[in-house]
């Protein structure tokens, strides 16, 4: 069940701002990835910084990726779509040198073309010339090896189509698994956090996770599985903005529960998309440990249990059985305890002493009271 995760760019705390720092300061965390962000435009200076970093990312076996042009327009018209695929054509060049496994790429808007299967089949076949156009740049002469020894050993980095936050933008779940299915080379990348936006709050528990990826299985048949995770506001099936995990609706613990309890098929990578960057990838790992050993603990117990049932010649049913009983009855103790009254303080030989001596003691005398009672009649009737 290997499980990667990291950050999606230099984390925060890298002092330097350059992707080699940035993926020391990640390793040193004990993180074992990293997403490179070139969401606007891959710019031609920091190629230098870009091979550093696959040079490294080839040495220690560190998993690079990277993020594509967020603003495409791949169902826009034909200046839009050309201008769209001159980015990412950047981003391939980029994923090369920095020997990146996966290129996750957005679509756009639906345009005129709207929602359907026309749509569908446009997407298609963009993405088939993308992936045709990095086993191209992936298979370059010979004399390049050298300078890119991870192409000659390498698979080409998979196209990556993620999935949107928003109803306008083409990208929902079932729409990219659609794509993929018929698109050799491409995989989906789920946002976790746009499936639970547009679902309006979908994923709540772990068999809502079991069931997203079940799905994902079945319409495409892979245990590979590339995400991003972050918190997230949302409102009207669109997501608003990225949120830090823990101020969001979408929490990490039921997936961590669905990782370590059922997630033994599982190959995945997480990148983390949230504002804290490494500090939510950390805390990601945090609560996959926390399930793990919950887990641990819970087989610690069965396994104490079937050895007490097999020295009482019993069954671990009839044992557990039993268990329920003796703690049902200690509640039941318990809480007679609570309800029973508490018996009064026992009086002091000293208090006993006090209250016999103001037995001992004469009545006052209240005549002299009820004179003055009198008195006060009689000043009474000079009021009238």
């Amino acid at each position: 069940m290997p499980v990667k995760l990291g950050p999606a760019g230099v984390p925060l705390s890298c002092k330097g701002r350059t992707i080699v720092e940035g993926m020391d300061d990640i390793i040193s965390l004990g993180l074992e990835t990293m997403e490179v962000q070139t969401v606007r435009m891959v710019a031609p200076q920091h190629f230098e910084q870009y091979w550093q970093a696959g040079v490294l990312a080839h040495k220690t076996d560190f998993e690079m990726n990277i993020h594509g042009p967020y603003y495409a327009e791949l169902l826009g018209d034909r200046l839009q779509r050309n201008r769209s695929l001159a980015k990412v054509e950047a981003a391939l060049q980029a994923a090369k040198t920095i020997n990146a496994r996966h290129v996750t790429l957005h679509t756009g808007h639906y345009g005129e073309m709207g929602r359907g299967q026309a749509a569908n089949e446009q997407v298609a076949s963009v993405f088939k010339g993308i992936v045709k156009r990095i086993h191209e740049i992936w298979q370059d002469d010979d004399d390049e090896y050298p300078v890119f020894p991870w192409l000659k050993d390498g698979t080409p980095a998979k196209i990556g189509v993620e999935n949107s936050g928003r109803q306008e933008l083409w990208g929902s779940l079932e729409e990219i698994l659609e794509v993929v299915n018929h698109v050799e080379g491409t995989i989906p990348v789920l946002n976790l956090a746009h499936i639970h936006a547009r679902g309006h709050g979908r994923l709540r528990t772990s068999e809502d996770y079991g069931e997203l990826f079940d799905q994902v299985r079945e319409s495409i048949g892979t245990k590979e599985f590339y995400c991003h995770f972050s918190g997230v506001e949302h409102r009207m099936g669109n997501a608003t903005h990225y949120t830090q995990i823990k101020k969001s609706d979408l929490n990490f613990e039921p997936l961590a529960e669905f990782i370590i309890e059922e997630g033994s098929w599982l190959d995945m990578t997480i990148i983390s998309d949230s504002p804290l960057l490494e500090h939510d990838a950390m805390y990601m790992v945090q609560n996959i440990e926390r399930s793990r050993h919950r887990q641990l603990e819970r087989k610690a117990r069965e396994d104490r249990r079937r050895a007490l049932a097999a020295q009482a010649s019993l069954s671990p049913e009839e044992m557990a059985s039993r268990e329920a009983e003796i703690a049902a009855a200690r509640a039941k103790d318990a809480l007679a305890n609570l309800e029973q009254p508490t018996p009064e303080k026992a009086e002091t030989p000293k208090e006993e002493k006090v209250k016999k001596a103001d037995e001992k003691k004469p009545a006052k005398k209240t005549e002299e009271n009820n004179d003055d009672l009198f008195d006060i009649e009689e000043d009474d009737d000079d009021l009238f």
